[in-house]
């Protein structure tokens, strides 16, 4: 983490110290850790380094120091990407607006936690298709993978890892390719892992990672009896009434795998 990390509760915090000239215990790295620093009426100190005070920080924005000034943890390239703090610590993020990971009744770090389980990864070489943030690798290093293959095609997500403390670095057991699964599954040879992992974005941003011809990919490389896990949520069944995780099912039973529904997503098993 190149610098600390702001949020609006942290300012506030700070803000408080300075009032009454103590020093201030927070969390400068979304909840991993907590410090308490020096503070003054016009700096305070974190690893020997004064920060100024900036001069505005917004709700549901994480601010890193760059240059001489404190900016929003974003970029816009092709869409608006963006690290959003939640009330958990681990943050989300977002595309022009819209919300990746869930939070509203979780940590996104407890839910990857949770469905890393479901594919039960030790021991195992687990493709992870859409990497995001990290955390699906993080929870497979974490549970003993023998290895994780993980990829992102986004460059402007992959600049969001390096600045979440929250998202695994690759090491010997986690590989991070900058590239479209879309193409390079082609790449892998049959059965050559053993569990996947399948977060895609929503079908209307990423319908190739939906197709019957990418989960017939995803059944090629899979081991028999191999397990998978694919996100879906529940878009548009409020809308329009249509059920993509059916949807899914069907595909994945046509491509070889063993459906069943589990809360919101679909696990298969390689036949």
């Amino acid at each position: 983490m190149p610098t600390p990390l702001l949020t609006l509760d942290v300012y506030e915090t700070l803000g408080r110290a300075r009032a009454t000239g103590e020093a201030c215990t927070a969390s400068f790295d979304l909840g991993r850790t907590r410090e308490t620093v020096p503070v003054t009426e016009t700096t305070w100190r974190w690893r020997d380094r004064p920060f100024p005070f900036p001069d505005r920080v917004k709700d549901r924005t994480i601010y890193a120091f760059e240059g001489d000034e404190w900016g929003p943890v974003s970029r816009y390239g092709t869409a608006l990407i963006k690290l959003v703090p939640t009330e958990w610590g681990p943050p989300t993020f977002e595309i022009d607006g819209i919300k990746m990971l869930p939070t509203a009744q979780v940590s996104p770090w407890a839910d990857a936690e949770r469905k890393v389980g479901l594919i039960a990864p030790k021991g195992k070489v687990v493709l992870d298709t859409c990497g995001g943030l990290g955390y699906f690798a993080a929870w497979c290093v974490t549970s003993g993978a023998s290895a994780v293959l993980s990829f992102e095609q986004n460059p402007d997500v992959l600049w969001l890892r390096t600045m979440n403390p929250w998202s695994p670095v690759p090491d010997g057991v986690l590989t991070l390719t900058h590239g479209d699964i879309s193409e390079r599954i082609s790449s892998l040879a049959s059965r050559s892992v053993d569990a996947i992992l399948h977060d895609p974005p929503r079908f209307g941003i990423a319908g190739e990672l939906y197709s019957q011809v990418f989960y017939d990919e995803l059944a090629r490389v899979i081991r028999p009896r191999g397990r998978l896990f694919h996100y879906t949520g529940s878009p548009n069944k409020l809308t329009s009434g249509r059920d993509v995780p059916t949807e899914v099912a069907k595909r994945l039973s046509r491509a070889g795998f063993k459906t069943t529904l589990d809360g919101d997503g679909v696990i298969g098993v390689a036949r």
